[in-house]
């Protein structure tokens, strides 16, 4: 595929109990044929983000919602898209794996099963809105890195080298919230790290609520994002960041990764060998 504007990139996900990953896994992939990109299936759900020509996208999108594949529990399916001026990925990988998202969460808890469409989650207007209140905790459910890059004005930064320190922290700041009656405002890049995490957060006995989509959706659904949003949205392919508009903003690799850090420096080498390859 050649790398120019005319490739868009899309990402899913869904929450969904599956039976027989390796099955589905085999299904989506013959179904993502002249695509590339990276897609995860687990037992919880599957997660995905791929890019390729327009046509064979949208074909992508209306083969996964079919009836017939996973009884149709992927109909209405929601995804993001962004243009491309470079191709996103080098191939097409179908993994299965124990988790779509894995975020370190304590093991032994009864939590509920992620709900992507449940109240708390706000459109972007909404979000815009609630952004306004000082009695806020606006909380960065992503890694420390991505933070540096960009965030929402006010935006804490839970400080995640690795996968587990969001639920350390979390741990250690609930007790204030709470009895500070202080909301949660979460948000991530496309929305799955906030809806696995929102339920175990209300177990904490903390008020929640959620960005739906994420920024994606955000910079997706207002011409002026920029109000809001600070910076660049680091994604996990080859265009490294998005500015407000969903463009590649240019950003380096080097740019992003502080190789002073043990948990980033092996990030930075994978970023090199994925523009070399």
């Amino acid at each position: 595929m050649p790398d120019t504007a005319t490739e868009q990139h899309s990402s899913f996900y869904r929450f969904v109990p599956v039976a027989d990953p390796p099955a589905l896994a085999e299904a989506v992939r013959a179904l993502a044929q002249g695509l590339r990109g990276a897609i995860v299936v687990a037992p919880e759900g599957i997660s995905g983000a791929v890019a390729g020509a327009p046509a064979t996208l949208v074909a992508f999108e209306a083969a996964l919602q079919q009836p017939q594949l996973l009884a149709g529990a992927l109909q209405g399916l929601v995804f993001k898209h962004s243009a491309c001026d470079v191709a996103p990925f080098g191939r097409l990988k179908v993994s299965v794996k124990p988790e779509i998202v894995a975020l370190g969460l304590p093991d032994g808890v009864a939590l509920l099963p992620p709900d992507e469409h449940d109240a708390s989650h706000l459109a972007p207007t909404a979000w815009r809105a609630l952004l306004a209140r000082d009695d806020l905790v606006l909380l960065d459910n992503r890694n420390h890195f991505e933070y540096r890059l960009g965030h929402f004005r006010g935006a804490v930064d839970p400080g995640v080298n690795n996968f587990r320190d969001f639920a350390d922290y979390v741990r250690a700041q609930a007790p204030a919230w709470r009895a500070a009656c202080r909301p949660v405002a979460m948000y991530c890049t496309g929305g799955i790290r906030c809806d696995k995490t929102a339920p175990w957060l209300r177990s904490l006995g903390l008020e929640v609520w959620q960005l739906d989509g994420g920024i994606l959706n955000f910079c997706q659904q207002l011409d002026d994002a920029g109000r809001d949003w600070l910076g660049d949205c680091f994604v996990f392919d080859r265009r490294i960041a998005l500015d407000s508009r969903l463009q590649a903003s240019g950003a380096r690799a080097e740019q992003v990764y502080d190789p002073a850090h043990p948990d980033e420096a092996w990030r930075l080498q994978r970023a090199r060998q994925l523009h070399s390859g």
